[in-house]
């Protein structure tokens, strides 16, 4: 049997239009999928969104529509995007899917009620609409929230509790042995110190106050909080709480059962806002209920604007549909990858979006394409040759100890560095002087930079796959002139 890899989006929360930010993780974990894929390991990419919660009873209201109508048309934004983006998942989860979700939600609920861990109290708190979840002190800035710039809700309610401070020892013991590893490195050491002291968090909210969601088991007068209901999308999508459900791969099962083979999840790409979330109180709720855990939680930074985090919230976003439409989701990939920090936060500009398409897609690997491409076309054709002198092997090992790291700029900067590579090699040889002075020696210089470039595609394809398709025929068919990246105007 092949390998398995099971990789996660975060699932987005639908009270507002994806933004760039979305766009980023998605293309992140795209990137990542694809690349297991070309390692030819059984790959499932899931995806899906959050739906339920008293953000979205607001948003709905604000539209004139009830929340089922709302998510409804919401959630194809989201897909549509996706599609546009060439986003490669293999499943999206929706947590209003009451057939596929709700049942392995309340199933994960009732494993940590046995175990002990959920208990009734009384709970006293800052509730932050922007977070959809309680905050403290300390995330306020002259009474507002830092990162939501709004003022929490005081709230006083009877609810469910999680134990979360019995597990903290245990999830402290396997982050730091790296048995959860949790990248970058410094996002481990914030998780290590949050791990210290954690308190129960809780768990539900009273059903008059929140009935648009799932209903706690046994207990109507009370509805899930978000942690238990959107944190198990991991497990729902693998068909978690089905009749079938089973982590060995029987063959006798459905395909919906037989996917319990995926979990433990190999990668959760998250945002760093959430990480609290993914990395303290899910593996705490999996260990309550006895099931295995992730392997690595993968934490990216913010997209900025104007030096603030992006947040619908706030409503300081970048649409990312135009981009798309008038750059193509290509470009919008590449920017996503190489000018935005894998791990890090960075600044973005339509100004130094444009900059990027001109200096690094069109003048650099489009014209690279073009001037060897028309090359091979004057000499009718090239001598076999492969890209040995051109150090391809180390830029190949290179790419491949970046990308099984998961840093995923260095490998696509690492590509752009060969491209750089190549332009040099054709101007210290001029290559297009032989072509009349030494025809023999271009043919076999021009086969060199045809492997290499062949080796250019199979590198970016988990980056830009139509790219690197475009790249293949235009080797194959050199007289069929392939503009890769055509000009635009700003």
């Amino acid at each position: 049997m092949k390998k398995k890899f099971y990789i996660t989006t975060s699932i987005p929360y639908l009270n507002g239009d994806p933004h760039l930010g979305f766009a980023l993780e998605a293309t992140q974990a795209d990137s990542i999928a694809r690349y297991h894929r070309v390692l030819e390991e059984d790959v499932f990419f899931l995806s899906g969104s959050d739906e339920h919660g008293a953000t979205i009873v607001k948003a709905a209201e604000k539209s004139g529509k009830n929340p089922k109508d709302f998510v409804d048309g919401q959630v194809l934004k989201f897909v549509s995007l996706l599609q546009k983006l060439g986003i490669s998942n293999d499943d999206f989860i929706r947590t209003s899917d009451q057939k596929r979700h709700w049942t392995g939600a309340q199933e994960l609920w009732k494993k940590m009620q046995d175990a002990g861990d959920i208990y009734k109290g009384f709970y006293k708190g800052l509730y932050c609409v922007g977070h959809e979840a309680f905050i403290t002190d300390k995330d306020l800035e002259n009474g507002k929230c830092k990162l939501h710039k709004n003022e929490p809700e005081k709230i006083e309610e009877e609810n469910y509790f999680f134990r979360l401070s019995k597990h903290t020892k245990k999830v402290k013991e396997l982050i730091e042995k790296d048995e959860i590893k949790i990248l970058p490195e410094f996002r481990k050491n914030e998780v290590l110190n949050m791990l210290d002291n954690a308190e129960d968090i809780s768990f539900s909210r009273p059903a008059k106050d929140l009935s648009w969601g799932i209903p706690v088991p046994d207990d109507a007068t009370q509805t899930m909080y978000v942690w238990c209901d959107a944190l198990s999308n991991y497990l729902t999508a693998v068909g978690y709480g089905s009749k079938e459900f089973d982590f060995n791969n029987t063959p006798l099962l459905t395909k919906e059962g037989a996917r319990g083979r995926y979990w433990p999840a190999d990668v959760h790409v998250v945002g760093k806002d959430i990480i609290k979330f993914h990395a303290v109180f899910w593996p705490a709720m999996l260990l309550s209920a006895g099931l295995p855990l992730p392997k690595t939680i993968f934490v990216h930074g913010f997209i900025n604007l104007k030096g603030e985090k992006m947040s619908k919230t706030v409503g300081n976003v970048v649409d990312p549909l135009p981009l798309i439409e008038k750059y193509d989701r290509d470009a919008v990939r590449f920017f996503l990858l190489h000018e935005v920090s894998t791990f890090g936060d960075s600044d973005y500009s339509e100004e130094h979006f444009h900059d990027v398409y001109e200096g690094l897609l069109v003048s650099r690997l489009g014209n690279l394409v073009s001037r060897v491409t028309k090359m091979i076309e004057n000499v009718s054709g090239v001598e076999k040759s492969d890209a040995g002198e051109l150090g391809a092997e180390k830029v190949q090992n290179k790419y491949h100890e970046f990308m099984k790291k998961y840093e995923i700029g260095e490998a696509i900067k690492l590509a752009w560095s060969f491209i750089h590579q190549l332009d040099e090699y054709i101007e210290q040889n001029k290559v297009y002087k032989l072509i009349k002075e030494n025809p023999e020696d271009a043919k076999r210089k021009l086969g060199s930079l045809s492997e290499s470039i062949k080796i250019i595609s199979e590198l970016i394809q988990p980056f830009l796959p139509e790219t690197a398709e475009k790249i293949i025929l235009a080797l194959k068919n050199p007289s069929e002139r392939v503009h890769l990246f055509p000009r635009i105007e700003k």
